[in-house]
């Protein structure tokens, strides 16, 4: 049996003019993350990311806190989608920053709606791929795990989106419930799966080890 465990980066910049960015809370979330690990002997024989600058800002804070020197495979498949294109397909109008509970929960009720819609193929973000093409991407990488590392341990750095399909495509979700798996995902968590040349089987979805210590509860971000 090989394992796979799937990370979602650290707290990027929401509602910041450039959210690809880990914020400083983010780095130290990912750097306890490769501390927890080190600490427990779990070391990666490979990694993939995507290649968006916060996930690799979250492979280099793993790395550091385990001091591991791995250079990871970049797979662009893992990369998220667009939110701010696919909110424009349901509101094409400039969003207020969101800074208060209720814009905050304003942005999410549109991302949700979005994305049912992009789902479903009743609309086209700009620059983003159809859904069908989106799966492909994140299926691939799977695909490429279990043909080139069985029996391994293997890490792959990505965002919530990206996770949240890969386990509804291995528990044969519908891609309506995987919205609700993508809003509930924190950052920096740790999903498990086991596979061997057949199949991936889920083990654990979006846990925080790492940050369990109630010196470290406000650590726990989402965004």
């Amino acid at each position: 049996m090989g394992q796979l465990y799937l990370v979602r980066h650290g707290q990027a910049s929401f509602g910041a003019d450039d959210y690809d960015q880990l914020s400083e809370l983010g780095r130290r979330q990912a750097v306890q993350l490769g501390r927890y690990w080190s600490q427990r002997g779990w070391r990666p024989d490979a990694v993939l990311m995507g290649s968006l600058r916060r996930h690799a800002q979250t492979w280099e804070g793993i790395a550091e806190g385990a001091g591991l020197d791995l250079q990871p495979r970049v797979w662009p498949g893992l990369n998220e989608y667009d939110s701010h294109a696919v909110i424009r397909t349901v509101h094409p109008h400039p969003l207020a920053r969101p800074d208060t509970p209720e814009l905050y929960r304003h942005h999410f009720r549109l991302l949700r709606d979005g994305l049912a819609q992009w789902m479903a193929g009743t609309v086209s973000p700009a620059g983003m791929p159809t859904y069908e093409d989106f799966v492909r991407g994140i299926t691939g990488a799977l695909d490429h795990v279990r043909a080139h590392h069985q029996g391994q341990k293997v890490l792959i750095v990505s965002s919530g989106g990206p996770i949240s399909t890969a386990v509804g495509h291995v528990l044969g979700m519908s891609p309506e419930a995987t919205i609700e798996l993508n809003m509930r995902i924190r950052n920096s968590a740790v999903s498990e799966f086991q596979f061997n040349p057949k199949r991936h089987t889920l083990l654990t979805y979006n846990t925080l080890p790492h940050l369990d210590d109630p010196a470290l509860a406000d650590w726990i971000t989402y965004a």
